[in-house]
């Protein structure tokens, strides 16, 4: 009976010796980890399409592998290799973007042309020189991608042609999709593709042959303005106001059909950046229809047209535009008394020397 104190001792001792070797295991399984990862380098190139930055290796060459010493410094003085970004500003080209142009000829997925236009549309950002090199075969290729059944491919394809949009030798060539790129965003009711399409029409001064087109879209580009999303409420608007100060298509926006929550876009719980863009647009509409021009005519209006609503004898722009002269923005503030001076006189003051009142949206008290 003596004995068994002593063995639970015993046994209390082997345990404690067991725990501590099993904490020391874990802590060297700990280390061992911690010092692989610290040796681990990670791949030099990538063969993923969204890899843009890091060099992959040129036609001919081999790709780096796993695990390598460290790269040589260049006479630079940084590594051999390293960002496309890098090479660019060396004055070598990278071929990142022409690999990627040569890889979106190849028979991909939808999912892999979507990534390959984004990485493009990155590369004509980031490549500056590269970019410039490209040619209006590229453009066509890439507006071939219109064309493809999916909408996010279309997307991808709608930003890449933006980018190009920058350089000033690719407009001409780009213009001749806008006849595409109002199709598109005429027929399929996507906001983003919404936003795309017209941040590229935007970007580009539209030709006269689109003009018909966009005669025929006019009633998607208003739905647009009175959708819910801002986004592409803000680019329909400054596509309309640039649209307004063409002469042969001034009628067209001012008889455009509207709901009869039109006036609520002039609201001043609407985004600054919204408020902003319609304001401009009714300071083109109201300037359009002041011109000798559009005066030479006597034009008839539908009943809910967008005449109706900002100049028509029951609208209450009047009441919307006096409450944004004390809106919390200024630019919004100095765009609505822009709006204001604009509905109390013509433009054309040598013409019209006085106000007329049925011309005006404002009492004299007011």
């Amino acid at each position: 009976m003596c004995c068994i104190p002593q063995r639970l001792g015993q046994m209390d001792i082997c345990k404690g010796v067991v725990s501590l070797a099993t904490a020391a295991g874990a802590i060297c399984l700990l280390y061992k980890a911690i010092r692989a990862g610290i040796k681990c380098q990670p791949p030099r190139c990538s063969a993923s399409p969204i890899c843009i930055a890091r060099e992959c290796p040129h036609p001919g060459e081999r790709a780096w592998p796993q695990e390598v010493p460290t790269p040589q410094v260049s006479r630079v003085g940084g590594p051999q290799g390293g960002l496309a970004v890098e090479r660019e500003q060396h004055g070598r080209d990278s071929g990142e973007l022409r690999r990627l142009l040569n890889s979106l000829e190849c028979k991909q997925d939808e999912y892999a042309k979507s990534m390959v236009l984004h990485s493009i549309t990155r590369c004509v950002y980031l490549l500056e020189s590269e970019a410039s090199a490209c040619t209006n075969d590229d453009i066509t290729l890439v507006g071939s991608m219109l064309d493809d059944k999916d909408n996010s491919v279309k997307i991808q394809a709608l930003n890449t042609l933006k980018a190009f949009s920058g350089i000033r030798k690719f407009r001409l060539k780009i213009q001749e999709h806008s006849i595409k790129v109002l199709e598109l965003i005429s027929t399929i009711w996507d906001s983003q593709l919404h936003i795309a399409g017209l941040r590229l029409l935007n970007n580009l001064p539209l030709p006269d042959f689109a003009h018909p087109q966009l005669r025929r879209v006019m009633p998607a580009l208003m739905e647009i303005l009175q959708s819910d999303y801002t986004l592409a409420q803000v680019q329909a608007a400054r596509l309309l106001s640039n649209l307004a100060q063409k002469n042969d298509l001034l009628y067209d926006i001012l008889n455009c059909q509207v709901h009869s929550n039109f006036l609520n876009l002039f609201q001043s719980t609407q985004p600054g950046s919204l408020l902003l863009e319609v304001l401009v647009f009714a300071e083109r509409l109201s300037e359009g229809r002041s011109s000798p021009h559009y005066r030479a005519v006597k034009w008839h209006y539908n009943e809910q047209s967008v005449h109706e609503a900002v100049f028509g004898d029951d609208s209450r722009l009047a009441d919307r535009l006096l409450a944004l002269v004390i809106h919390p923005e200024e630019d919004v503030q100095i765009q609505a008394c822009k709006v204001i001076v604009s509905l109390q006189c013509p433009q054309d003051v040598g013409v019209w020397p006085s106000c007329p009142p049925s011309h005006s949206c404002f009492s004299n008290a007011e």
